[in-house]
């Protein structure tokens, strides 16, 4: 046997030293034990230690996983139609539930739940296969009428969905046999198996009624839930029997939710929790120093938005919203809000990552103008202004500044901001979509469509400006079901165009996601950057090293 060649022993040794290196990831015998074993069986020393190197890097099972969250409230609860923020989030669609498909951390659509799928000729009709041999965590086999009466959830109940955007245009939904499920949509979407991603959208058992059983919070995810307590902490447990290779691999998952920042920072650097989202980027520097830590970032299509209600005086008139528009000064906000984790928005969704952005030429990059405000106003027969403006840190970190940093900035232009700072808690029940005017951010969507259907879509649950475009939605309709791609692009940057010039939409910029970590834990190459803290998925993809 050759040093570091292996492929020439027999089955019998390879399958030995398979079992050793598994006992080793698992904890069962240490470094030591393992080189034994190795050169028990005629390894040679340099075979064995390149074999335990390889073992080291690789994911490791064990270990309690206690990870402090931001955007979580005592009024959440486990049904997947009301998920809002960063904590359920985590907790169902990251830990407890699976979708049909997954988007990967490098932004691919991958299967889930569904092994494949296929689309009529129009993509209007799409078949998803399920996986067979898919339990729930209470061990009932996973079917298609579970998936076909989780998407159903969506579509009735007495409070409409949070996905109701994505899922109203199914048409009908029903099974194939027992592990495939067919969808007719309204028109064709050619983004359709993307949208089944979100989420909103885990699949959980059927009561066999039509209804689901989202209050256990049992799903087919990597762990079943042991404790909950809405807004406080969520403990969930390894599932044995989970289907997905070379996923949960620690034993147990603490979610704790830490608004303060402060708190959370503390909390890691004195080892009292394992990582952390939404570092704070006046700190980063300082926390990059911390001996046993170590602070990561990405940067995707995450947002930080200030929504106006189109419906409410006076942000129901289109030139105020524009005079707002420009008084923000967005390189300010960006060196001395996000200290550079980002780059400058444009008052349009569509982010860096998704593929049919506008280019700046396309449309130009909106800028801090107070005499185009001044402007804006007199056409709205206004010579001054005063509204309100609603903040907390848990909308984005840094609201709060970013508020102060506005009312000066607008000063100039005639306007005047109060300021008003709300309690973290409940801010996502009390505040956003009620109050006209708010600090918010979006996670961003890996498709143009998604995007516009879920938040900017005539009637979608989370349209959080109130906003209605009749040609807006016109094009809605055209771009999901187009197939030629300059004919798509075109649509879509339209689109951008319409939400820019008339909406209540500003977005100052597109904000990194910083994260932190202890030297402990451990993360693949590529970390996921459609949601915070790996796509959402920290607790399956991460391991303790």
């Amino acid at each position: 046997m050759t040093d570091g060649n292996l492929q020439n022993t027999n089955g019998e040794t390879r399958e030995k030293i398979r079992r050793l290196q598994n006992d080793f990831t698992r904890g069962a015998i240490s470094r030591r034990g393992f080189i034994s074993g190795a050169l028990a069986l005629g390894v040679s020393l340099s075979a064995a230690s390149a074999l335990v190197g390889k073992a080291e890097a690789a994911p490791k099972r064990g270990g309690r996983l206690r990870t402090a969250l931001t955007g979580g409230a005592t009024s959440d609860v486990l049904d997947p139609a009301r998920i809002l923020d960063t904590y359920m989030i985590n907790l169902s669609y990251g830990q407890l539930r699976n979708n049909l498909t997954e988007i990967a951390a490098d932004g691919s659509l991958v299967p889930d739940l569904a092994e494949s799928w296929d689309a009529s000729s129009d993509a209007a009709t799409w078949t998803f296969k399920l996986r067979r041999g898919v339990e729930f965590h209470n061990g009932k086999s996973m079917s298609a009428q579970d998936v076909v009466d989780s998407i159903k959830h969506h579509l009735g109940g007495e409070k409409a969905s949070a996905a109701i955007g994505i899922v109203k245009q199914i048409d009908s939904i029903k099974t194939d046999g027992k592990n495939a499920v067919v969808m007719k949509l309204s028109g064709g979407n050619a983004d359709f198996p993307y949208l089944m991603s979100d989420y909103h959208l885990g699949i959980c058992p059927s009561n066999g009624d039509g209804t689901i059983d989202w209050q256990s919070g049992v799903g087919t995810g990597g762990y079943s839930l042991a404790e909950h307590e809405a807004g406080v902490r969520s403990l969930t447990k390894r599932n044995p029997n989970y289907w997905k290779e070379g996923r949960a691999h620690v034993d147990e998952n603490e979610s704790l939710f830490v608004p303060d920042v402060t708190a959370r920072t503390n909390a890691l650097r004195t080892r009292q929790i394992d990582c952390m989202s939404n570092v704070d980027v006046k700190t980063v520097n300082r926390l990059k120093k911390v001996r046993g830590v170590k602070v990561d970032s990405v940067t995707g299509n995450k947002q930080m938005t200030l929504p106006m209600r189109t419906d409410t005086a006076p942000f129901d008139n289109r030139d105020v919203r524009l005079a707002l528009k420009h008084i923000v000064d967005r390189p300010q906000w960006l060196k001395k809000i996000q200290y550079g984790y980002g780059e400058l928005g444009n008052d349009s969704p569509i982010g860096p990552a998704n593929i049919y952005r506008a280019t700046r030429g396309e449309m130009p990059q909106r800028g801090y103008d107070p005499d185009k405000a001044k402007f804006h106003l007199k056409k709205a027969g206004m010579s001054a202004l005063k509204v309100r403006f609603h903040a907390a840190e848990t909308a984005f970190s840094g609201a709060v500044d970013a508020a102060q940093l506005m009312r000066e900035s607008a000063k100039p232009a005639g306007i005047d901001i109060e300021v008003v700072r709300e309690p973290d808690d409940g801010y996502w029940s009390n505040v956003w979509l009620k109050k006209p005017w708010c600090a918010c951010y979006w996670s961003g969507r890996p498709t143009e469509d998604w995007m516009f259907s879920q938040v900017y879509a005539a009637g979608a649950e989370w349209n959080d400006t109130y906003w209605k475009n009749d040609r807006f939605n016109k094009l809605l309709l055209q771009g999901r079901s187009e197939l030629n791609e300059k004919k798509r692009r075109e649509i879509y940057v339209e689109m951008q165009r319409i939400v820019h010039d008339d909406g209540g939409l500003v977005l100052p910029l597109f904000i990194s996601d910083i994260y932190a970590t202890s030297d402990k834990v451990a993360t693949p190459d590529v970390v996921g950057s459609n949601l915070d803290l790996d796509g959402g998925k920290n607790a399956e993809r991460w391991w303790f090293a």
